[in-house]
């Protein structure tokens, strides 16, 4: 709890600039190598200087056989002269260390002769010109108009963006109609404005994150105060966080794996919902092979979600439109016992009680009890198998 409660304060307090590890970029750029062949990759919320997304895709330029590489950050980026520089290899005037920059690149080769392509190559190949690097005009914000420029440009899109402007973020790329792998997290299929994408196949989750967390680097006045944040050998703060996730709208292999269901449906074992025409399933893998209506799966069901296989209705939200019936305002008992008025009940599913239960919130409604479960994804399965016949 601790470690998703600093990713809330982050998001609170807007230090949301989380630098993605080098080893999860690559765990999951290896599913889309087809993809880049002869394209241009745009990694526009990463300082050129020490970003790993630039780094990944610099340094496998050649094998990925991309055309063109173009980052940008954004001016005040907390993190930015921690790692590497570039700008002290390449040289400059010291008042314009820590600005805005554009990297373009299009060659990569072993400039040093030492028999491979590592960084110091790419420097001389900036020192040289034949790459280019050049400062922004602006701050760098990917919103910027030379920033969208930039974005027309690139076929694919590959970043960690700033947690609190995920919505936004998304919603530029949609409109710039790109092709995209970012991560955010995994409490952002609930949004209103992201879901329908998810509902309508215009975006999916990526194939090597799906549980567990990952260290992220922090800026320098990030505080460290969850379990297992830390400092690195090289002095660069950290946080692990849960809940990541990878999203893209590039075609995997993994996302046509069709579930390989045993469970069977029994009214005892699935319970009706009162305000969703469907029935709970509490885990993935409990999800019955024989049931042809809606069911409420948990949100992290679209980590084995095929499109072959089943089709999203909905989420349990307020918003979204799918409830069958909208509750008047409810006594909501936690496990404590503490009362107070409340209408939560209508940002969920909710499941009908005849007792109220041990050591659990649950609500009152006109003289009827009701537990209401976590954030619940709508689904059905399009090819269901046929119950079988109960023996007299």
């Amino acid at each position: 709890m601790a470690k998703n409660a600093a990713l809330g304060k982050a998001k609170d307090a807007k230090q949301d600039e989380f630098y993605t590890q080098l080893t999860d970029i690559e765990k999951e750029m290896r599913y889309y190598r087809k993809h880049f062949k002869g394209k241009t990759v745009l990694c526009n919320c990463d300082d050129p200087f020490e970003s790993n997304f630039f780094k990944y895709f610099v340094l496998n330029f050649n094998r990925l056989g991309l055309k063109k590489l173009i980052a940008t950050c954004y001016a005040t980026s907390p993190i930015m002269g921690q790692q590497l520089s570039l700008f002290d290899v390449v040289g400059g005037d010291e008042d314009k260390k820590g600005k805005p920059y554009k990297a373009v690149v299009t060659k990569v080769y072993d400039v040093t002769g030492d028999g491979g392509v590592d960084m110091f190559d790419v420097a001389e190949l900036f020192k040289s010109h034949e790459n280019e690097l050049t400062e922004l005009q602006g701050d760098g914000d990917f919103r910027s108009e030379e920033c969208l420029a930039l974005l027309d440009e690139a076929d694919i899109v590959v970043t960690n963006p700033p947690f609190s402007l995920f919505r936004e973020y998304v919603a530029t790329l949609i409109s710039h109609d790109k092709k995209f792998i970012i991560i955010g997290n995994v409490n952002a299929i609930t949004y209103k404005e992201f879901f329908p994408l998810l509902k309508e196949n215009k975006v999916w989750i990526g194939a090597s994150i799906h549980s567990g967390d990952r260290a992220f680097y922090v800026p320098d006045d990030y505080p460290l105060n969850a379990a297992g944040c830390g400092v690195d050998v090289d002095g660069r703060r950290f946080i692990r966080v849960k809940g990541v996730r990878w999203y893209t709208n590039l075609d995997l292999k993994q996302r046509h794996e069709e579930l390989i269901l045993v469970k069977r449906y029994t009214p005892e074992a699935y319970p009706f919902y009162d305000n969703y025409d469907g029935i709970n399933v509490d885990a993935t893998v409990d999800i019955p092979c024989d049931y042809a209506g809606m069911m409420g799966v948990p949100i992290t069901f679209l980590d084995k979600y095929s499109p072959d296989q089943f089709e999203i209705l909905g989420v349990t939200q307020s918003w979204c439109g799918v409830a069958s019936k909208v509750y008047p305002r409810q006594v909501q008992v936690d496990k404590n016992g503490k009362r107070s008025q409340v209408t939560k009940l209508n940002d969920g599913a909710a499941i009908k009680v005849d007792t109220p239960p041990a050591n659990k919130t649950y609500y009152e409604v006109d003289g009827e009890l009701f537990i209401k479960t976590y954030a619940r994804v709508l689904i059905r399965n399009k090819h269901p198998e046929q119950p079988k016949e109960v023996r007299q």
